[in-house]
This record gives C-alpha cells, structure tokens and sequence, in this order.
C-alpha cells in the first residue's frame, strides 16, 4: 500500500460532489482535481495523525465518510468487516498516567486481563476531557498517531492482518497493516479483550 494515498468522494462539503486524490512524497501533498480549500477537508487533528503515519513510514489509505452509530454502520462505511475495525481505547492506571488499548471490533476490553497484565489493581476510562488533555483527540477520533503524548499501547492478540483506525479526525479512518503499526508502536500484544456482550 503506498504511503499516504486516498480517493473518496466528498459530498457536502464543497458546492458539488468532488472527487480527491491525495499522494504524500517526502512528505509533501500533492492534489489533484480538487475545488474548494483544502483546510476544510483536512482538520489540524488529522493532520497530526497523518504525519505520524508518515514518519512512521507506514503506508496507509484514508477513507473518509458520513456520521456512524455503530460498529456494524462503521464497518459498512469502511468496507470492512467488524473485525477489522481496531477501537482505540485510553485507560488511565494512574494519576495522568494513561495507556492505549487497541481491540478490534465485536470484542470489549477484559477488565481482569488487563489490570493482570499491567500489575495494578484498578484502571478506569477518562471522561472526555480527560482523554482530549492525554491525548489531544475528541473522544470517537483518538488513534496513537500524533498523540500529544506517546502513551504505552497494548494490542489484542487479535488485531491482525488489513485492520482501520481512527485517524484523528470525525468521519476520517486509515486502513493499514496491522503488524507494521503494532511494531512502529512498540505495542505489547496480549489476549486483552472478550467477546462484546449481546445487546439485549
């Protein structure tokens, strides 16, 4: 896959449906049959996503679409099934200490696989605010990419193969390989989650 490349279809954020295509070259963006500003379509957030991406060297493409409610709406608009749709969680174990939790769609953090793994005796989630200060992503667009601090990541076992992350941005995904981003992340990769539980 190469490095920095998207083509979607836009619609409601110009006057008519345009079509982009970005390509990153040394880190440079070259667009192509684009109208309208470009700062309307890549927000600050995915910018800082985007070139950690790139200094990571890892290939990525951007799939841009509308509002979701759910994994399975998620996994739709990406194209993807539920699996490869990778969450990623902050949990804090401390006093503005905080780690990344990566899980994959259909599948919920252990509470007890995780506190053994990381040696504490309780961990909770930040309200959003907590997680915007940790990371400086809104909650719904937070990815370890461009954190304002390299929080530890800890991967389920089962992030594998072609997965989507979020990308710092509402409405904004890259798909990547799995194993480059676990190793660019130094991630520890454990049989962290369990099955999400049925809606009832």
């Amino acid at each position: 896959m190469a490095a920095g490349t998207e083509c979607a279809d836009f619609v409601g954020l110009l006057d008519s449906p345009t079509t982009v295509m970005v390509e990153n070259w040394s880190r440079r963006w070259r667009v192509s049959s684009l109208v309208g500003s470009t700062d309307r379509l890549f927000p600050m957030s995915e910018d800082a996503a985007r070139a950690a991406l790139d200094a990571a060297g890892i290939g990525y493409r951007v799939i841009r679409h509308g509002p979701v409610r759910s994994l399975a709406e998620a996994a739709a608009a990406r194209g993807v099934a539920p699996a490869a749709v990778v969450k990623t969680l902050v949990v804090r174990r401390g006093d503005d200490d905080f780690v990344f939790v990566l899980v994959p769609g259909e599948r919920a953090i252990s509470w007890p696989k995780l506190r053994a793994l990381l040696g504490v005796r309780r961990l909770s989630l930040p309200d959003a605010e907590q997680a915007r200060a940790a990371t400086g992503y809104e909650r719904g667009t937070i990815t370890p990419f461009g954190s304002t601090t390299a929080w530890p990541v800890y991967a389920d076992e089962r992030v594998d193969g072609e997965i989507t992350l979020g990308a710092g941005a509402h409405g904004v995904a890259v798909a990547v390989d799995a194993g480059e981003v676990l190793v660019a992340l130094d991630a520890t990769v454990a049989d962290l989650s369990d099955p999400e539980p049925s809606p009832r």
